[in-house]
């Protein structure tokens, strides 16, 4: 059995994440201790229990420490059975995060998937729906499987009620080169909101169009109906010949409007500055699937102590070399080996 401590590097939720996704892959048994024990509220939270439960309920796994606010987490794989699957969250915490734990397992399955995840998708400190669906996915598309996923209704924190679909079509994982994004085609904001006031997304766009530059028919405001909030979330995304990069900022309470849309534009500048393919968390994302893939490299912007996080535990599986290297430019290129 693997044994992790989960306060070693980031110290966070990706961790059980990984390593249970992991252990289905490679039918390896994982222990996790100290589980997130970098957070403000250590161990296990709703939406880690969902994930992991997912994972053991589609790889016919055994669990031990399974519960929330559990410090420690045992995971012993079966056999991982392709089929149509529901998970809810039960509160707002991430679809998309249980998305992450169980994509990659049945992604190289014998057959075909359905996922119905039920929560929030448009949460802090996890990936946005858009995000998963125009920035990491159609990298995973190039890779030789075929993913489609829907977006059936938002879901903001701390309401939830958010329903995504996916529809999953495995194939080996092939490697691929990602190091060219090539010419910019469009960018586009959008200000989110639901059941607040009008004026927090447009005071929002309104910094977007000033300091980006961007046109109002390029930067907009959209309305989502009242019962789907209260909830605000800026989407920025630039495409390129090559890839999507999204950023998003999240309204919160005691946090003005121009305070989110400053830090989102802000980010969003150091991305078109750089020449990088992908961002620090589309970068994260990829570690595994291009670890699986047992090959391959892309270009990206300083790594993340997540990023470092996820290669240990990947090392941990996994007989794959993965590595940054600083580029003159400033970029640095992951390969795999």
């Amino acid at each position: 059995m693997i044994i992790i401590d989960g306060s070693e590097g980031e110290g966070g939720g990706q961790v059980v994440r990984n390593a249970c996704a992991l252990s289905l892959v490679t039918g390896k048994a994982v222990r996790i201790e100290n589980v997130r024990a970098k957070r403000s509220k250590p161990g296990l939270m709703r939406q880690h229990v969902t994930a992991v439960e997912a994972a053991r309920v589609i790889g016919n796994a055994e669990c031990e420490g399974l519960n929330v606010g559990s410090s420690a987490l045992s995971f012993t794989p079966g056999r991982v059975v392709p089929g149509e699957y529901r998970f809810a969250v039960g509160t707002a915490g991430s679809t998309g995060l249980v998305l992450q734990t169980v994509l990659m397992p049945l992604l190289l399955a014998d057959a075909p998937s359905r996922l119905v995840l039920e929560g929030g998708t448009h949460n802090m400190l996890a990936p946005p729906f858009d995000f998963i669906a125009k920035c990491f996915l159609p990298v995973i598309n190039r890779m030789g499987p075929k993913v489609e996923a829907r977006l059936i209704r938002h879901g903001f924190y701390p309401r939830g009620g958010g329903r995504i679909e996916v529809d999953i079509s495995p194939a080996p994982l092939r490697p691929i080169n990602c190091l060219e994004r090539g010419s910019l085609i469009g960018v586009s904001g959008q200000a989110l909101f639901a059941g607040l006031p009008f004026e927090i997304a447009e005071r929002e766009i309104n910094i977007v169009r000033r300091d980006l530059g961007w046109s109002e028919r390029e930067a907009c405001v959209r309305e989502l109906p009242e019962d789907q909030g209260p909830g605000n979330i800026l989407l920025l995304e630039v495409q390129f010949e090559h890839g999507t990069e999204i950023v998003s900022g999240f309204g919160q309470l005691g946090v003005t409007a121009e305070r989110v849309s400053k830090k989102a534009v802000g980010r969003m500048s150091g991305f078109l500055e750089s020449n990088a393919f992908v961002g620090p968390y589309l970068a994260d994302q990829l570690l595994l699937p291009f670890a699986l893939a047992g090959g391959g490299s892309f270009t990206t912007v300083k790594p993340s102590q997540h990023s470092l996080t996820a290669i240990d535990v990947i090392g941990r599986f996994l007989d794959r070399q993965l590595g940054f290297t600083q580029q003159p430019g400033g970029t640095h290129v992951l390969t795999v080996r």
